[in-house]
């Protein structure tokens, strides 16, 4: 269990880094007017949510499975629901990176840089619920 646990936050942190250098880049993205570095800048987000996000996501939520596979009493726990409603939220952040990466290709300025910088706090706000909800437990039985 401690070795899935050990993979589990390593990949979190992966998928962690990946997500707010993503929207980052989105944001650099939405500023730019030339063309040449909108190009290199799409490079950047495709390796970025392909070769570090996404698997790291995967890995996340199989860990995280096969955790609450072998401790099924988490699952009566109200600090877990609260933290899986948080897990939902980065996933869905997660989506909404993937599809702004695909638009920015085709329309780089339709969606407002400052969009981008709010949206860069989210993934934020999200691991810090979820870690208090994992380490503090509130709301324990």
């Amino acid at each position: 269990m401690l070795w899935i646990k050990a993979v589990h936050v390593m990949a979190i942190i992966s998928w962690m880094a990946g997500l707010l250098y993503l929207y980052r880049l989105f944001v650099y993205h939405a500023m730019e007017t030339e063309e040449v570095v909108r190009q290199r800048l799409q490079v950047m987000e495709r390796r970025l949510i392909n070769g570090i996000a996404h698997p790291a996501a995967i890995v996340s939520l199989i860990t995280g499975v096969t955790m609450l596979y072998l401790t099924p009493g988490y699952l009566t726990q109200p600090w877990m629901h609260v933290k899986l409603t948080l897990a939902v939220g980065m996933i869905v952040s997660h989506e909404l990176a993937a599809r702004f990466r695909k638009r920015l290709i085709t329309e780089p300025h339709a969606v407002p840089h400052k969009t981008f910088r709010i949206l860069n706090e989210v993934p934020t706000l999200l691991m810090i619920g979820i870690v208090i909800m994992v380490i503090v437990r509130p709301f324990s039985r």
